[in-house]
């Protein structure tokens, strides 16, 4: 049995251990400038890896980081399992009862803040492939679906922390725009599912068709059976088993068992894991002081991993390419903003309101790193793309509270007798 050799297990521990510590200390300065962790974790990566560390001391990053070899299979994996963990707690996040309270409101707002990027995001790279520096003809089809998927997701876990930073999250406003993004992370990764798969990467030789009828069968299973017998067990487990030890472990098993399903039925590991937390997270058995457990447990450990490694492997500045940043996030911005003003008008709200609710439907995020970086992964993206999509996710975290925070002010220039009553609306909405 092969095993790691003594100075490999000592490598592997040092990256560890490096990693976590940058990712820590970035990520604090990041909440001291009122920005998610996610930034300052990225930024870590950027300066670990070849960009700023790569290009200062070239063998000193070599030694800790090398491209191949033992340890570096073994950190592989452990951030595949960090990513698999961070889509779990995303579906955590969903709550599937808020969404239906939301009803006809959400439904437009999510479907508009939806087609529109999408739409935008597709017909571009189809148009003009080369200049998002893909060369693959056969493929430009899904590589314009991979772009428009991109575009389309928005950020949960980061809108849901500038919603409380505004103090506004459990307002009309608050509570729309959360049920929307949950109705867009659903179909977001139910369409990446199907990409996935046209990627080449289905499973034990199925065919697309079958890998997207199994695909919707176990989601459907999932959110109605699957949902009831996690809703029956849990009082079980809360009781029986050591807490929170038991429900931790058998919470993250199944999460496991599900990513291992999806894995296997051509659909990458971490759809399996969404839709396992949105199962478990929709439980009325599930506490909040549990899920701020299990959150703790994979954003302290696992997050920081994962996003520090995007930039252990991407030179940022040699990968640069202003024309492509301004494309996508040009597109990303009109698509979002666009449609989810549209959707919140047409749902009732008013045009500051809905321009507010634009802005924050806008915020992109910790999915959209994850499909790039899958994607660069698999060869599919160029490093430029890559680096352009991180750039776009940046900018949209940064300017989200601000833009939100100005409609909300000309709201209550235009109409003060409506902004006052925002906080009222706090204990009605829930």
């Amino acid at each position: 049995m092969d095993k790691l050799a003594h100075h490999e297990v000592i490598n592997l521990l040092i990256q560890l251990s490096v990693m976590l510590i940058a990712g820590r200390v970035l990520a604090e300065l990041a909440r001291k400038l009122r920005q998610p962790s996610v930034v300052g974790e990225i930024f870590a990566g950027i300066l670990l890896g070849p960009t700023i560390l790569g290009t200062l001391d070239p063998e000193m990053f070599n030694m800790l980081f090398p491209d191949t070899g033992p340890s570096s299979l073994v950190l592989d994996g452990i951030i595949q399992v960090a990513v698999v963990l961070l889509l779990f707690i995303a579906g955590l996040e969903v709550d599937l009862q808020i969404v239906t309270r939301q009803g006809k409101q959400a439904i437009l707002t999510s479907l508009f803040s939806l087609a529109l990027p999408f739409a935008l995001g597709f017909i571009f790279p189809y148009l003009w492939p080369r200049f998002f520096g893909f060369y693959q003809e056969d493929k430009v089809l899904v590589f314009a679906l991979f772009i428009g998927t991109t575009m389309a997701i928005t950020a949960l876990p980061v809108v849901a922390r500038i919603l409380m930073d505004l103090n506004i999250f459990k307002t009309s406003i608050g509570m729309l725009i959360i049920a929307s993004a949950m109705v867009n992370d659903i179909l977001g990764w139910l369409i990446f599912s199907v990409i996935l798969s046209m990627m080449g990467t289905s499973g034990e030789g199925m065919g697309l068709g079958a890998t997207i009828a199994l695909t919707l069968g176990f989601t459907l299973l999932m959110l109605t059976v699957g949902r009831g017998l996690i809703n029956k067990s849990l009082p079980w487990i809360n009781s029986k088993l050591a807490w929170p030890g038991g429900l931790l472990s058998l919470s993250l098993a199944v999460c496991f068992l599900a990513a291992a399903f999806t894995e296997y039925i051509g659909i990458h590991a971490i759809f399996g894991s969404f839709i396992m937390g949105i199962a478990l997270g929709d439980s009325e058995h599930l506490t909040e002081r549990a899920k701020e457990i299990i959150h703790q447990f994979i954003n302290n450990i696992f997050a920081p991993l994962f996003f520090v490694s995007i930039g252990l492997y991407v030179n940022f500045v040699e990968s640069f390419n202003p024309l492509l940043v301004l494309a996508i996030t040009t597109i990303a911005f009109t698509g979002k903003i666009t449609g989810a003003t549209i959707g919140a008008r047409l749902g009732g709200f008013s045009k500051y309101k809905a321009f507010a609710i634009g802005f924050g439907m806008n915020t992109h995020g910790t999915l959209e790193v994850i499909l790039g970086a899958i994607a660069l992964q698999e060869g599919f993206i160029s490093n430029e793309v890559f680096v352009a999509i991180i750039s776009m996710v940046i900018i949209s975290i940064v300017s989200s509270a601000p833009l939100m925070g100005y409609s909300l002010a000309l709201e209550k220039v235009h109409n003060p007798s409506v902004i006052s009553s925002l906080i009222e609306e706090k204990e009605e909405v829930l």
